[in-house]
């Protein structure tokens, strides 16, 4: 049978019969087409506050075994955090200044354990803003050093504190106070009479002796800024674990400063050999472990001064280079 013969498919009608008239021998009858709608399958409505799911979607073995390596890293962090390491021995120490072109000074230190602070600098400007320390400032004839210490939501490990809360603001204080209070030997304020300095210091990651770090990035980056200082002030953290044999370790991890009982932090100017700050916590400790500490951290701060000193000469010779090669190209055109 040929397809093309085949009758078409008519609309659904209803019929009635009709009655027949006077005189009339045969019943007539009436057919009404129906709506479509009475034969179409019924459809839901939509839900327009629904959210839709993705188009594509991944079956729950694969984030398991995402779980299972996040695990097994973390596993491994514990047993190198778990491993003795060397007391007098430092931590690689990554050092770079003149990173941000929207400060006039700029730097960027990180340490093997995870540690990483950026830092900026501007000044000198007018020292508008009264107040008891900028007249004391102006008595002294030397300028001000403004210094802030910010702390990024994401930082530590494990809880974190709330944004904006008493306790996290009374941290960033403390560090701030202690930030200026290392780098104003550092700083030949007298040069800046009436004038400010400002460091912005923001810690990315917090994986042990971020307020050492913090204070050797300041340092570069104030002097990437080209203010006069008469020497770089160099960071140094230890920390002592409790136990009446613990030895004082030199830059501590996150893990090795959560278990101490005693803290110290030592600013140096190595070519001038003055400390500019020694800051330190704890107790349990006689006098002459103090003493050993402090000894121990000077020699730290000794050992890395070259790696800041060589992180500054590099940045002066970018900015040089890219001097030259921006005037050879105006001369050009």
């Amino acid at each position: 049978m040929n397809k093309g013969c085949l009758p078409r498919a008519l609309p659904p009608r209803l019929c009635l019969p009709g009655r027949g008239g006077p005189g009339s021998s045969s019943s007539s009858s009436s057919c009404l087409p129906l709506p479509a709608c009475l034969f179409s399958p019924p459809t839901m409505p939509l839900d327009h506050r629904r959210v839709r799911g993705p188009e594509e979607s991944q079956p729950p073995e694969v984030w398991a075994a995402v779980g299972r390596a996040g695990e097994e890293e973390k596993e491994e962090e514990e047993e190198e955090d778990a491993i003795p390491r060397d007391p007098c021995a430092l931590r690689p120490l990554f050092a770079r200044a003149g990173l941000l072109s929207q400060a006039e000074g700029s730097a960027y230190v990180e340490l093997g354990g995870g540690t990483k602070v950026l830092c900026a600098a501007w000044g000198p400007r007018e020292a508008a803003e009264p107040g008891a320390a900028a007249a004391a400032a102006v008595a002294a004839g030397g300028g001000r050093l403004l210094c802030e210490f910010r702390r990024a939501p994401f930082a530590g490990r494990g809880a974190r504190w709330r944004p904006g809360s008493v306790t996290e603001r009374e941290a960033e204080r403390e560090a701030a106070a202690a930030l200026r209070e290392a780098l104003e030997p550092a700083v030949r304020l007298v040069r800046y009479p009436r004038a400010r300095l400002t460091v912005s210091a923001l810690l990315l990651q917090d994986g042990g002796s971020a307020l050492a770090a913090a204070i050797s990035a300041a340092a570069l980056a104030l002097a990437d800024a080209g203010v006069e200082m008469y020497d770089l002030a160099v960071g140094c953290a230890l920390c002592r674990s409790s136990g009446p044999t613990a030895a004082w370790m030199l830059q501590p991890g996150e893990p090795e400063e959560r278990r101490a009982v005693a803290r110290l932090t030592v600013a140096l100017l190595p070519a001038l050999n003055q400390v500019s700050a020694v800051l330190g916590s704890g107790q349990g400790s006689p006098p002459d472990a103090w003493v050993q500490a402090l000894r121990l951290g000077l020699d730290g701060c000794h050992r890395l001064y070259p790696v800041l000193r060589q992180s500054l000469l590099r940045a002066t010779r970018r900015r040089d280079a890219t001097a030259a090669t921006a005037a050879a190209a105006a001369t050009t055109a």
